[in-house]
C-alpha cells in the first residue's frame, strides 16, 4: 500500500505539481501529522480501504468513460486518505468536516458519489444515514443518480443495495442513501452518518448546513463533505465556510475536526498563465480537458461579460457578477482596527435611510496617517428580523451579536436611533463627524433632529453627476487597501452586490442589481460620505493637519 499524501508532497517540493498556496501548506501539516502522531495517528490500511472499494466497485455512467472503473487520480487519493486514515486510539476518524473547493469539470460528483456509496456500504456504521443535499432537489439527486447508477453497474453493489422509490437501502446494516433539499419535507429527526454537500455555494442561507452538521451529534465518527467551485454570492454559508477553513489551515482557529483543501489560484492576475491552471484544476489533462479550458481563458479574454463566470468556475477567484462595481478582490480586505484607539480625531459621515421597515445605514470616514478607516452601523426593524433573514439569506441575528447591526423596537426603523448613534460616536469615542451626506428625499424630519443635536447636514444627489467621480476614487482606494473597513461582513455584503450604470458620458452610479434583496445601503452610505469627503477635502486635511 501506497501512502500517497507523501507521494503527493513529494511532487510538490520537486515543483512537478503546482499548487496553490493553501494546498500546500495543509498538505505540510498533513506530513507532520503523519511523522508526529500525538491525539490522533495515521493508519495506512484504514486510509487505503476507500481507494479500493472504489477502484474495484465503481465504473463512470457518462460520457467518454461510460461503463469503465473509475480510476483515481493522485490528488484524489490523497484526499480520501486524509480524510480516511487520521484516527484516534479506538480507531474513529479524525475528520468530520472536509471543505474541497476545486474547479468545475475536475469529477466532483462522481468522487462524491464513489464515498457516499462507501459509507453507506463499507464504512461497517449500523443504520447509516446518507444524506446527498443541496439547495434544489434537482442539484441534490446528481450525486444520488450518479451513486445510483454504480450500483447499476456493480453486480457486487447491485446484489446488496436496493434501489426503493427515494433512496439506496443495505439491508445489512439497514442503512440508506437520499437526496435531500433545503425544501425536503424530512429535514427534521435526521441522524445523519454522512453529509455530502454539493456546490456549497448555491446554497444562500447556513439553516440547511446547520440541519445536517446537528443531526450528527449522536454519531461516533460523522462526516459531511462539502464540495464546491467558488460562486457569486458573497457572505453565504460558502464564504463561511472558506474563511473558517483559511482560519482552521492558518491557526487562528483550532479545530482538529476539520480539514480544508483549498484548491485556487493564488492571485487573479494568474488565469492567464497556463501552468498556473492547475492550481485549481488538480485533475487538467487526466479528468478535465485542457483544450476546452484554453478557449474559455480565449474567450475570457475578449469578452468582459463572460470573464466573471471563468473565474469562479474555472479558478476559483470569489466574484461579485458582471455589472459588478467591484471585484470581490478589491472588496476582500480582512484587515481590522480598534476604535477605541481613535479618540479626539475628525471624521465625515454618510447615511442610507432606505425607508422605515428596510435596511438603513450610518456611515463615517476618517484618515489617519496614509490610511483610512470606515466604522458603519446598520439598524433593521425589531419585527421584521425574521422576515428580513428569510429575505435577505443573510444572518442579521448574529450580525446583531457582533455590533455590525442594531435592532429598532417595533416593526420601523426609528431614525432617532441613527442619531443617538452619531451623538455616541462623538460623545463616547471622541469622534466628531464634521459633516454628514445624506439623499435628501424624506430625509426632512430626520435631519433637522441632526441639525438640532449640532451636525452639519449636506445634501446628496444620488445621480452619476455627482456619485461617479468620487465612486471611481473610492474603489482605486479599496483596490490599493487604503481603506480598512474593519472587516465588516455587512458592509463587504454590500459592496459585492453593487453593480453600475454607465451613461454616455463613461459616468456611473450604484445601483441594485436583478434581485432586490441583495442590499446596497452600506455601499451607498460609504459612498455618500466619501462624495462629501472629496467635496470638503480642503477643509478637511487643513482640520486634521494631514
Amino acid at each position: 500500500m501506497k501512502n500517497y499524501i507523501l507521494e503527493y508532497s513529494n511532487l510538490i517540493k520537486s515543483k512537478k505539481i503546482i499548487v496553490s498556496a493553501k494546498i500546500k501548506k495543509q498538505i505540510d501539516k498533513l506530513v507532520f501529522d503523519i511523522n508526529n502522531p500525538k491525539e490522533y495517528y495515521f493508519d495506512l490500511k484504514k486510509a487505503s480501504k476507500p481507494i479500493e472499494f472504489i477502484e474495484i466497485f465503481c465504473k463512470h455512467s457518462k460520457g467518454q468513460w461510460a461503463g469503465k472503473n473509475v480510476v483515481l487520480d493522485l490528488w484524489q487519493k490523497m484526499i480520501i486518505q486524509a480524510i480516511f486514515g487520521f484516527v484516534d486510539k479506538e480507531g474513529f476518524r479524525r475528520y468530520r468536516e472536509i471543505l474541497l473547493v476545486v474547479a468545475r469539470k475536475n469529477g466532483k460528483s462522481t468522487l462524491l458519489s464513489a464515498i457516499a456509496l462507501y459509507l453507506l456500504f463499507a464504512d461497517k456504521e449500523g443504520g447509516a444515514q446518507i444524506c446527498c443535499v443541496a439547495s434544489k432537489k434537482d442539484q441534490a439527486r446528481i450525486v444520488f443518480n450518479e451513486a445510483k447508477n454504480m450500483v447499476a453497474q456493480s453486480p457486487t453493489l447491485a446484489g446488496h443495495i436496493k434501489k426503493r422509490k427515494s433512496d439506496l437501502y443495505f439491508p445489512l446494516t439497514f442503512s440508506t442513501l437520499e437526496p435531500l433539499a433545503s425544501d425536503s419535507n424530512t429535514l427534521d429527526g435526521l441522524n445523519v452518518h454522512g453529509g455530502i454537500i454539493d456546490e456549497l455555494h448555491s446554497i444562500k442561507d447556513r439553516n440547511l448546513y446547520d440541519v445536517i452538521k446537528q443531526s450528527t451529534t449522536t454519531r461516533q465518527q460523522p462526516l459531511i463533505l462539502m464540495i464546491t467551485t467558488a460562486g457569486f454570492v458573497r457572505e453565504c454559508i460558502y464564504d463561511d465556510m472558506y474563511e473558517y477553513g483559511d482560519n482552521v489551515l492558518n491557526d487562528v482557529i483550532k479545530d482538529d475536526r476539520f480539514l480544508p483543501l483549498i484548491y485556487e489560484l493564488d492571485s487573479r492576475s494568474e488565469w492567464t498563465i497556463p501552468k498556473m491552471w492547475q492550481k485549481a484544476n488538480p485533475g487538467l489533462s487526466t479528468i478535465k480537458d485542457l483544450e476546452s479550458l484554453e478557449e474559455n481563458v480565449a474567450r475570457g479574454k475578449n469578452d468582459r461579460k463572460f470573464l466573471p463566470t471563468l473565474l469562479t468556475k474555472d479558478f476559483n477567484i470569489r466574484e461579485t457578477g458582471v455589472n459588478s462595481w467591484l471585484s470581490f478582490e478589491a472588496i476582500n480586505n480582512q484587515e481590522t482596527y480598534d476604535i477605541n484607539n481613535f479618540k479626539d480625531i475628525y471624521a465625515v459621515g454618510g447615511v442610507d435611510l432606505s425607508s422605515t421597515t428596510d435596511l438603513t445605514c450610518a456611515t463615517i470616514i476618517f484618515k489617519k496617517e496614509e490610511q483610512f478607516y470606515v466604522a458603519q452601523m446598520y439598524f433593521i426593524p425589531e419585527d421584521k428580523v425574521e422576515q428580513k433573514e428569510k429575505e435577505d439569506k443573510v444572518p442579521y441575528k448574529i450580525w446583531e451579536k457582533q455590533g455590525y447591526v442594531r435592532f429598532c423596537p417595533g416593526n420601523k426603523v426609528n431614525y432617532s436611533d441613527v442619531t443617538e448613534w452619531f451623538i455616541e460616536l462623538r460623545d463616547t469615542y471622541k469622534i466628531y463627524t464634521l459633516w454628514i451626506g445624506y439623499d435628501p428625499w424624506g430625509a426632512s424630519m430626520w435631519v433637522d433632529e441632526m441639525k438640532r443635536n449640532g451636525f452639519q447636514m449636506l445634501e446628496v444627489r444620488q445621480g452619476a453627476r455627482t456619485m461617479s467621480s468620487p465612486m471611481k476614487l473610492l474603489s482605486s482606494e479599496l483596490e490599493a487597501k487604503k481603506l480598512n473597513y474593519n472587516n465588516n461582513p455587512i458592509l463587504k455584503w454590500c459592496l459585492t452586490n453593487t453593480q453600475i450604470e454607465v451613461d454616455k458620458n463613461e459616468n456611473i452610479r450604484p445601483v441594485k442589481g436583478r434581485n432586490t434583496k441583495q442590499r446596497i445601503d452600506g455601499a451607498v452610505a460609504l459612498i455618500d460620505a466619501y462624495v462629501i469627503l472629496q467635496e470638503k477635502w480642503e477643509d478637511y486635511i487643513t482640520m486634521t493637519n494631514y
